[in-house]
């Protein structure tokens, strides 16, 4: 595979949980990167609003990593995601 379709195909599997993302917290900011940390192909970032309940971000929390382990398994890419606190800023 070329750089370029690597490329491609991992922008496509980030773009997928992103969109999951979205409708499970509309109010969410939501941030994907293609930064490599050691085996990751890219890092999902979500952060909901404040006031959002814990049991909320955990179902987030749950339903994202489903999705990127199914797609680790269907495409051999690792997305990492994570729900983060709106006052954590990297």
């Amino acid at each position: 595979m070329s750089f370029s379709e690597r490329k491609t195909l991992v922008d496509d599997c980030l773009t997928e949980p992103s969109l999951l993302a979205k409708p499970l917290c509309p109010e969410a900011r939501i941030e994907g990167t293609t930064e490599i940390f050691e085996v990751e192909a890219g890092h999902l970032r979500v952060y909901p609003p404040a006031d959002t309940e814990e049991q909320d971000v955990a179902g987030i929390e749950g339903k994202l990593a489903e999705r990127c382990v199914d797609i680790l398994f269907e495409k051999g890419v690792f997305i990492c995601s994570a729900v983060y606190d709106e006052l954590v800023r990297e």
